[in-house]
């Protein structure tokens, strides 16, 4: 039995988690995969029975999860005095230290996107770079001097980016082998400077994966341009979120792109978009950036179990948003077909 926590969110977040459970469920039913929904609060209805956005009793059932789904948070409207505090996905992010935000795109065929062939996978760094609500043991990575001067703090550890960088390679060795470091060494000679060359480091013990980089600029424009061509990406905090969100609107919508927030032992499905408060309850939010980003969680997990049922269940539930994965070269979903070959619609 695989027991996985639901943080429904706010805004649409209940939609579209449901929506995610109920395809995951379906898929499980198929698979052969016996799996326990253990619903948690955070959010807004957090806040309101305990006063924070994040309650200890959250994170206490999660710590004996291996993952767990969780919708978008509007922390925007919490009270004052929370918004000084990490906002929901970034206490989890910090406490469970998911190092790595994993953001797949790739086109889809109904879908009309700008980019049509893409199929590429960007490795994040998620706990470090100039992302100060996360950066610091205890604490934010600001500080106001003067009521004209503030103070933004970027941090950059060998241990972070060696271990980012050897969870893209390893990526890249199941892919087309390519890996491209993107940074920003010219202008952040130190910091930027120490990621590229660390990367770059690790890479010579992948011989047979190419290793090219690009600044964080250019690499915008060659997204525009070329965006087929790139396969593994590994990039800090900052610059993997741009370049994730700027992907996923290429290929057709921020709102279909999924991605997962892992450390070496726990996952969380969180899709690339907000919480849309303005259309929540209206049965009109798009559900398939949370979908795929369960499926991407039931991949992880396929492989940190050596599992191949919780694979197939990635497989199924993949496809059934987007049946480009079965034609991909690259990917490691596969093919599938029930005993009876029926497929989930």
């Amino acid at each position: 039995m695989l027991t996985l926590g639901v943080l429904h969110g706010d805004g649409i977040g209940y939609e579209i988690v449901e929506s995610a459970k109920a395809i995951a469920s379906a898929a499980a039913l198929h698979a052969g995969v016996a799996v326990q929904w253990k619903p948690l609060q955070m959010g807004e209805e957090a806040i309101k029975q305990f006063g924070t956005s994040m309650p200890d009793e959250t994170i206490s059932c999660l710590s004996e999860l291996d993952g767990w789904l969780m919708g978008p948070h509007d922390s925007l409207s919490y009270p004052a005095d929370l918004k000084e505090l990490r906002n929901p996905s970034g206490e989890l992010r910090h406490h469970f230290d998911l190092y790595a935000n994993i953001r797949p795109i790739q086109s889809n065929p109904f879908v009309h996107g700008v980019i049509k062939e893409a199929d590429l996978v960007i490795y994040r760094e998620n706990t470090e770079g100039f992302y100060v609500d996360r950066n610091m043991y205890q604490g934010v990575g600001e500080m106001m001097l003067t009521p004209d001067v503030v103070l933004t703090t970027g941090v950059f550890t060998r241990k972070a980016i060696e271990r980012i960088a050897h969870a893209a390679f390893q990526k890249a060795q199941q892919r087309r082998k390519r890996v491209t470091i993107v940074h920003k060494a010219n202008v952040i000679k130190l910091g930027s400077g120490f990621f590229l060359s660390l990367c770059q480091e690790v890479g010579k013990q992948y011989p047979d994966v190419i290793v090219d980089d690009y600044h964080i600029d250019a690499m915008c424009a060659h997204f525009v341009r070329r965006m087929a061509d790139f396969d593994v990406i590994v990039t800090e905090n900052m610059f993997g979120d741009i370049l994730s969100d700027l992907a996923g609107e290429l290929v057709g919508s921020l709102g279909l792109a999924g991605s997962i927030n892992a450390s070496a032992s726990k996952v969380m499905a969180q899709a690339a978009h907000g919480s849309a408060p303005d259309i929540a309850g209206k049965g009109i939010a798009n559900p398939i950036g949370m979908i795929d980003s369960t499926a991407l969680l039931f991949e992880w997990l396929g492989e940190q179990k050596k599992d191949r049922d919780l694979t197939l269940l990635s497989s199924m539930m993949r496809e059934s948003v987007n049946p480009a994965t079965l034609k991909s070269k690259h990917s490691n979903t596969r093919p599938w077909r029930s005993s009876d070959d029926k497929r989930i619609h």
